[in-house]
């Protein structure tokens, strides 16, 4: 993960940790920092929940259900919080959904490039049948299909099914 700050107290901090072998405590500043940075670029009041929540998304890395949100979370919060917290990040093009087989949604962060507008995650998802885990595919772009006349296309989907590499082993 790339990280430059112009803060002073906080790069001294982050080195502070580093040096102290504190390395858990090194990510999870950054991470912080990060979801702080998210929600400032979206012009989005910054509160616990939402950083907790984008706190949590970057350090799974993977795709994210409701569920695993109120079981991700350290602090109890209730499931509306969440989902509206959850509905604004999508609102303003933080996260992206992802359908699942079980007919329920999985979230995952969005690209830089996409905004309230417009979302350009135009990738796959892969679904891991062994752990359950749902990765972007990044590199995997959803190949341009032309709709029958008549028909508007506003969202497409693609999601693999099969093992994934951490469970191949």
């Amino acid at each position: 993960m790339n990280y430059i700050s112009k803060d002073a107290s906080l790069l001294c901090r982050l080195s502070a940790n580093y040096k102290k072998g504190k390395l858990q405590s090194y990510f999870d500043l950054i991470m912080k920092e990060d979801g702080v940075e998210i929600l400032k670029k979206n012009h989005l009041s910054v509160t616990n929940i939402r950083k907790d929540i984008l706190q949590l998304l970057l350090q799974k890395r993977t795709g994210l259900s409701h569920r695993d949100f109120e079981q991700g979370l350290s602090t109890d919060v209730d499931r509306t919080t969440i989902y509206r917290t959850l509905q604004t990040f999508s609102e303003n093009g933080i996260i992206h959904s992802i359908p699942t087989t079980d007919d329920t949604i999985k979230y995952a962060l969005c690209k830089d490039s996409c905004t309230e507008d417009h979302h350009t995650d135009n990738h796959a998802h892969f679904a891991c049948e062994k752990c359950g885990k749902t990765y972007c595919l990044d590199s995997v772009v959803i190949p341009n299909v032309k709709a029958p006349r008549g028909f508007t296309v506003k969202q497409k989907d693609l999601v693999m099914t099969g093992i994934c590499k951490s469970c191949e082993k």
